[in-house]
């Protein structure tokens, strides 16, 4: 179960200091996670990254650097995001165990992603959308404030637990099962676009007032954790109702 760390992806989203990059990348690689996207970091590469990397420079070598979220997890079947407050999305809320169990289990079918937002104000509404989960540590009530790279370091700590004691597939995640991979994110990015062109053309979705249509329903599709043939199945449903109209 190990070398499913290799598979999860460690996304920091407009990060402002570059200190905590360094320290994120010290955490990370002490729990054997080692790919670190970096999402429109104010300041990077810096000096300040490199000190608090403190021996995991090779993170901070191969880090990537990418402008937005939809980049940073294209490619990965299971998002999840981390969130010191509730919004008004609809996906599961999981607790930091329970969350690197799914995260572990679904690796076994592609890339899967943490994305952690920005230290002040963490992840905007519309980055959110792009997770299957929220995960939100068990701080005291009155102080649920995280350093950056604390949050980094119970995750991945999670992570590492869960590889080294192993996991009932039943209870997390799809590993195990015989179907199909789970569509990338990319492939659900399609989707939502289709639906979208497709509610557009039958006169459901008026796209000057769309109220939150398709916010429910990406919340709906997310959470069921489709596969890509399943993706594919609903995007030709949407193309003969076009064509019916």
């Amino acid at each position: 179960m190990e070398e499913r760390l290799d598979r999860v992806r460690v996304v920091l989203v407009g990060t402002t200091h570059p200190g905590n990059i360094g320290s994120a990348a010290r955490a990370m690689k002490a729990m054997g996670v080692t790919d670190l996207v970096l999402v429109a970091p104010e300041r990077f590469p810096h000096a300040d990254a490199t000190a608090l990397a403190s021996g995991a420079d090779d993170l901070l070598a191969r880090a990537r650097v990418v402008d937005d979220v939809a980049a940073a997890v294209s490619d990965c079947v299971w998002v999840v995001g981390t969130s010191a407050r509730l919004r008004t999305h609809s996906v599961p809320v999981l607790g930091p165990d329970v969350a690197a169990g799914q995260a572990l289990a679904n690796a076994a079918e592609g890339p899967v992603a943490l994305v952690f937002g920005r230290e002040h104000s963490g992840l905007t509404n519309t980055e959110l959308d792009y997770c299957n989960a929220f995960v939100q540590i068990p701080t005291v009530p009155d102080f649920s404030s995280l350093n950056l790279a604390g949050s980094v370091q119970v995750m991945t700590y999670a992570l590492r637990m869960a590889a080294l004691t192993g996991m009932d597939p039943g209870q997390a995640g799809t590993a195990g099962e015989a179907r199909d991979p789970l569509a990338t994110q990319a492939e659900m990015e399609g989707l939502f676009r289709h639906f979208e062109q497709a509610l557009t053309t039958i006169e459901v979705l008026d796209p000057d007032n769309p109220r939150n249509l398709m916010r429910r329903l990406r919340h709906l599709y997310m959470r069921a954790g489709l596969t890509g043939s399943e993706v594919r199945m609903l995007r030709g449903i949407l193309t003969h109702t076009e064509k019916g109209r």
